[in-house]
């Protein structure tokens, strides 16, 4: 805590201060989390325990040593790594710099690991690594590209925890690790998973960053054009959503395993799968499979869901066994044996695509510690664009430090030079004078530092072969000096040693692309279903069933005590049964995942997940191709269809919007689809389509080509439905009617030459009345204008299209 929150004392029995107290407090301890914890840093992508482990390590001599850095230092126990870091840098837990120490090892998790680790260090299938005091650790080579230029003032050092010793706040990283090695983190309300990338891509696109800065993000991302995960895999998302991710920090990007076919003897064959995607492992596929072909009943059931039964069914006809092969020489080696020789590959990998981790999504969150300090979400190009603003302070901070130990050292020399020319009488001067220093000082002109090194030269180093290597060294120390001058003065000469520097380290370190990248459509399983006719039963209370057929009398349907009929649909087995909740969401069921019709159905509440506080008011089933017209009470609708609305989850998704204190009103079929009939308890067809000597259009009810809208305040108003649009995604749509402050839609319905209004008259009595062709007429306008008043002697809340 900062010494202005050690000051504030909350006085008593005042809660604003003391509520201002508690704050403070909890944002300066989540200001910590965040950027002393979870957080790495875009400088050299580490955290603040991976970056005091590799500086231990360094200060240890457990790096590369030699002229190029080609020998390794002997390994020592990791347990004694561990005590340096905690006792030096990092006062925290030994498990928590160990777990950090064994990540930085492990060549899954990360795409160039920093540590070079000897034991076991864990496996991709989760298990753990051995105890600090049975692994030994010393510095990778690559980690030369965080820790050589530290000791040359790249960085600056801070006080650690207690003051005894320093450490650096950054290390002087030469290429951007914080894409390279990528990260993952939670700090307190931010989170970060930034995944990582090949170092030749990142290089290349640094390069053309430095040479150009006003690289378009189209030219960045065709040299960085994806993640480059450390176990391969396959990316089958678009570019387009790749560079959507890369452009605002965030997004997700689809992956899946990369496998082969092997041929066996007599026809056979079998599926090998050689590379994950990141996070899974193969023990974890094992387990779904083993979850899929061996279902549990789940809790408060008696037996099986339709739907784990159908899964079990699915796979087992495709698949007969599955073994995990995985060795040292073959880190990633799951094997499928297909039920039989006959059993087409594609359908055995579509299968297996569909319902395990084989294809998943991996995040993105390029979140971090920027340059000013502060935790933010950064698109690529930012992140590239700050460590590059790094690296060129680096590399000045670097030439700077080096000329003045230039400068220095050629200080000292001119100094030895002068002495040469005149040892006889520097040798007098030192023998017969009480204070050579100065003697030496006011004789020659020799600065201080000049007089203490000539007074504490070696005599070997007077003789004369010495005097030209003084003069070999001075001219290269002058021309060293030139460059270096020319790089503090001359920015296009910093430019062109940064991309050198870049271009070396990238052809010493860089390798190829493990993650390929190819856009692919998501595996779908399709469970074959017969097509049949098929009459979709709603209650009242929202209990489905699906009944053999059409034509089926209402009042044929039986129903519990105190329930009655919503209404039916007249589809088939291969459709979809749309619900739409109260909040604008809508869920899918299969047709042909409805229970049948010998009971009393289900409750469509056990196949969908509903949203606390949301009730289903809306149904509709029919073809995916069917147009509805979507309203809501604030008087704005839009054109969907039913394959858009149709979700990948029980949870359903968004799609309608709605203002608060604003209700779903009732689809309205456009075009398509099957027979609709509402109706009541009492068994009363309230709306057939199409109607009773009406021509059907092909594929189902005749096409609307107008759309009636009417307030509960008794406006209406009739306009052309080429005037509203699609919107496959969703919406709030466009207004389809101007309502006053208290007025609300009732309803909106696409017609063909009828609509049905229902309302509430006196006494709270249902009414209705049926508007044709030349009453609508009168209504015409444009959309979104106020309409005409009408005279329906009940208040409406409802509109049907009748035909």
């Amino acid at each position: 805590m900062t010494e202005e929150i050690l000051d504030l004392k909350p006085a008593t029995g005042d809660p604003d201060s003391l509520a201002a107290y508690a704050q403070r407090a909890y944002l300066e301890y989540a200001l910590s989390v965040v950027k002393g914890r979870a957080l790495p840093d875009v400088c050299d992508g580490q955290k603040p325990v991976q970056r005091r482990i590799l500086y231990a390590m360094q200060r240890m001599g457990l790096g590369y040593g030699g002229a190029n850095h080609n020998t390794p230092a002997k390994p020592v126990k990791s347990a004694r790594v561990v005590g340096d870091v905690l006792g030096r840098y990092h006062p925290h837990g030994d498990t928590a710099a160990y777990d950090a120490l064994v990540r930085m090892a492990q060549d899954f998790a990360l795409r160039y690991p920093l540590i070079d680790g000897q034991g076991n260090f864990g496996s991709r299938d989760g298990d753990g690594a051995a105890a600090m005091r049975y692994t030994e650790a010393r510095l990778s080579r690559i980690t030369s590209l965080l820790l050589d230029e530290i000791d040359l003032g790249t960085v600056d050092f801070i006080p650690n925890y207690d003051g005894s010793t320093q450490e650096p706040k950054q290390l002087p990283a030469r290429l951007p690790f914080s894409l390279l090695n990528g990260a993952s983190g939670i700090a307190v309300g931010m989170a970060t998973e930034i995944p990582s990338h090949n170092l030749r891509e990142i290089a290349n696109a640094c390069v053309a960053l430095v040479k150009n800065p006003q690289l378009t993000e189209a030219e960045l991302f065709e040299l960085i054009p994806g993640p480059d995960y450390p176990g391969g895999g396959q990316i089958i998302s678009s570019a387009a959503d790749i560079a959507d991710a890369y452009r605002g920090g965030r997004g997700s990007l689809k992956v899946r395993a990369r496998w082969k076919i092997e041929d066996l003897a007599r026809g056979q064959w079998q599926l090998v799968v050689t590379e994950l995607p990141p996070g899974v492992s193969s023990q974890k596929v094992l387990e779904e499979i083993e979850e899929l072909t061996n279902p549990k009943v789940k809790a408060g059931k008696k037996a099986l869901s339709q739907e784990q039964s159908q899964l079990k069914a699915s796979l087992l006809a495709v698949l007969d066994g599955v073994r995990d092969e995985s060795s040292k020489d073959a880190p990633v080696r799951l094997v499928f044996e297909p039920k039989s020789r006959t059993v087409e590959q594609q359908e055995l990998i579509t299968a297996l695509l569909a319902h395990t981790s084989l294809e998943t999504s991996a995040p993105i969150n390029l979140t971090l510690v920027g340059l000013d300090g502060k935790p933010v979400q950064k698109s690529l190009r930012q992140m590239l664009a700050e460590w590059v603003e790094f690296r060129q302070a680096t590399i000045t901070r670097r030439s700077q430090h080096k000329l003045h130990k230039v400068l220095e050292r050629i200080h000292i020399l001119e100094g030895r030079q002068l002495v040469l020319l005149n040892i006889d009488e520097v040798i007098a001067i030192i023998r017969h004078s009480d204070e050579p220093k100065a003697a030496l000082i006011e004789r020659f002109r020799l600065s201080e530092r000049q007089a203490e090194d000539i007074l504490e030269i070696r005599l070997r180093q007077l003789a004369r072969l010495e005097a030209i290597k003084i003069e070999q060294e001075l001219a290269e120390l002058r021309a060293e000096q030139g460059k270096l001058e020319d790089i503090l003065a001359n920015p296009n000469s910093l430019k062109r040693l940064m991309i050198k520097e870049i271009e070396a380290d990238a052809k010493t370190f860089g390798d190829e692309r493990r993650t390929l990248i190819q856009a692919e459509k998501r595996a779908v399983a399709e469970i074959k279903v017969v097509d049949e006719p098929v009459t979709v039963v709603v209650s009242s209370k929202g209990w489905v069933r699906a009944r053999t057929g059409h034509g089926h009398e209402a009042g044929g349907f039986a129903f519990k005590a105190g329930d009655g009929l919503h209404g039916t649909f007249e589809c088939r087995t291969v459709d979809q049964l749309i619900v739409f909740g109260s909040n604008g969401r809508v869920y899918s069921v299969p047709v042909a995942a409805l229970p049948g019709a010998r009971g009393d159905g289900q409750p469509i509440t056990t196949l969908i997940e509903l949203e606390a506080g949301t009730q289903p008011v809306h149904y509709f089933a029919g073809p995916a191709s069917t147009t509805l017209l979507l309203s809501g009470s604030g008087g704005y609708g839009l054109l969907a269809r039913v394959e858009d609305l149709v979700a990948r989850h029980k949870g359903g998704k968004a799609f309608v919007t709605l203002a608060e204190g604003e209700s779903l009103c009732a689809p309205s079929l456009v075009q398509g689809g099957g027979a609709l009939r509402l109706a009541g308890q009492d068994g009363s067809v309230l709306a057939l389509l199409p109607g009773e000597g009406a021509p059907a259009a092909a594929g189902g009810a005749p096409a609307a080509s107008r759309v009636c809208c009417v307030s509960q305040a008794g406006r209406i108003l009739t306009f052309e439905l080429t005037e509203l649009k699609h919107q496959p995604k969703g919406g709030r749509g466009l207004q389809l009617l101007a309502l006053e402050d208290s007025d609300s839609l009732a309803g909106a319905a696409a017609y063909v030459r009828s609509v049905r209004i229902e309302g509430v008259g006196r006494g709270g009595k249902l009414r209705d009345e049926t508007l044709e062709i030349r009453s609508l007429n009168n209504a015409l306008g444009a959309r979104g204008r106020k309409g005409k008043d009408a005279t329906f002697g009940f208040k409406p809340n409802r509109v049907l299209r009748w035909v």
